[in-house]
């Protein structure tokens, strides 16, 4: 049964992925990237990279609250809610994605460099993502001041 907790987390993963980019109402897209988020973070603490999992916890944080705050400031409000059918179509897509994580399993806990556990080697291997993820964030924070200082210049509310 607790061989199982990867593969569940990596569907959550998927669907919740999927329903972050699909969903047209900004407030419901970013509860589904939280949940991106809160999967990943809960996959790397399963394989054993809890700082890790701390660290892109406290990175997608940072990142929900700029991209929720852009959403409310610069999204029109919506009259309709999202529709359920459209919901379940892309609920379903993700379970079909994730099908290949629950039926081929690759999920492997040991690392290309045999002397490091797998939580090792992604925290010591992986400062290219680290410095990608920070530009990520900067560059949606300054796009995001971009717009508003437009917005400011031109006298809209």
């Amino acid at each position: 049964m607790i061989e199982l907790i990867p593969e569940v987390l990596t569907v959550g993963l998927v669907i919740s992925a999927c329903l972050a980019i699909f969903i047209d109402e900004a407030v419901y897209s970013v509860v589904a990237l939280a949940g991106t988020f809160l999967f990943t973070s809960a996959l790397y603490a399963v394989t054993g990279a809890v700082f890790v999992a701390v660290f892109q916890f406290a990175i997608g944080v940072g990142t929900l609250t700029i991209l929720f705050l852009s959403g409310e400031m610069l999204g029109g409000k919506m009259d309709q809610k999202p529709q359920t059918k459209s919901v379940l179509i892309v609920l379903l897509s993700g379970v079909i994605l994730s099908l290949p994580a629950i039926f081929l399993s690759v999920f492997s806990a040991t690392s290309s460099v045999p002397s490091l556990s797998f939580g090792e080697t992604l925290w010591d291997l992986r400062a290219a993502d680290v410095v990608l993820q920070g530009l990520v964030v900067l560059g949606v924070a300054m796009g995001i001041g971009i717009v508003l200082f437009e917005k400011r210049r031109k006298g809209e509310p």
